[in-house]
């Protein structure tokens, strides 16, 4: 008899820690984002879309070494290595990334990719809208994915 009631008190206790949360959230103000019109606000540590950096002087700071694909556990990170030249310096280590592809279809945004690589050259920026009817546009190219280049200003004026 006596497990009965301590049984039905567990329970019990168990329903209003539930239920405590309900309560507290029911009187609270509600929030409404109103997206199409307004800019979304996004929480500090939101991982959105990737963003490949570049450094101070412009180059990319991806050095092909692979590591961020051989992190992801969801295997959707391609990459092609290639050589810097002398001529045509893309990136300031020895090589860079020729191809660089990640498939969003199969990406889970756990940010192993970020913590992998040893230059911050990814990192998750805060874009969202990734709906889209074709599967073959999840797949972003290096272009979509590298930040814009800052743009020097002329002497002019």
């Amino acid at each position: 008899m006596a497990s009965i009631f301590r049984e039905v008190g567990e329970t019990f206790s168990t329903l209003v820690q539930g239920f405590s949360v309900t309560f507290r959230n029911m009187f609270r103000k509600t929030v409404t984002e109103n997206y199409p019109f307004e800019p979304v606000h996004f929480q500090p540590r939101y991982r959105g879309i990737h963003v490949l950096h570049r450094d101070e002087s412009g180059l990319e700071k991806c050095v092909g070494c692979f590591l961020c694909a051989a992190a992801c556990p969801a295997n959707c990170i391609y990459i092609e290595a290639a050589e810097n030249t002398d001529a045509s310096r893309i990136s300031a280590g020895e090589r860079y990334a020729s191809v660089y592809n990640i498939d969003y279809s199969r990406c889970i945004f756990c940010g192993y990719c970020v913590e992998a690589c040893p230059t911050d050259a990814i990192t998750h920026g805060h874009g969202f809208e990734l709906a889209t009817y074709d599967i073959n546009s999840l797949i972003y190219r290096k272009e979509q994915l590298l930040e814009k280049q800052p743009v020097a200003p002329t002497a002019g004026r």
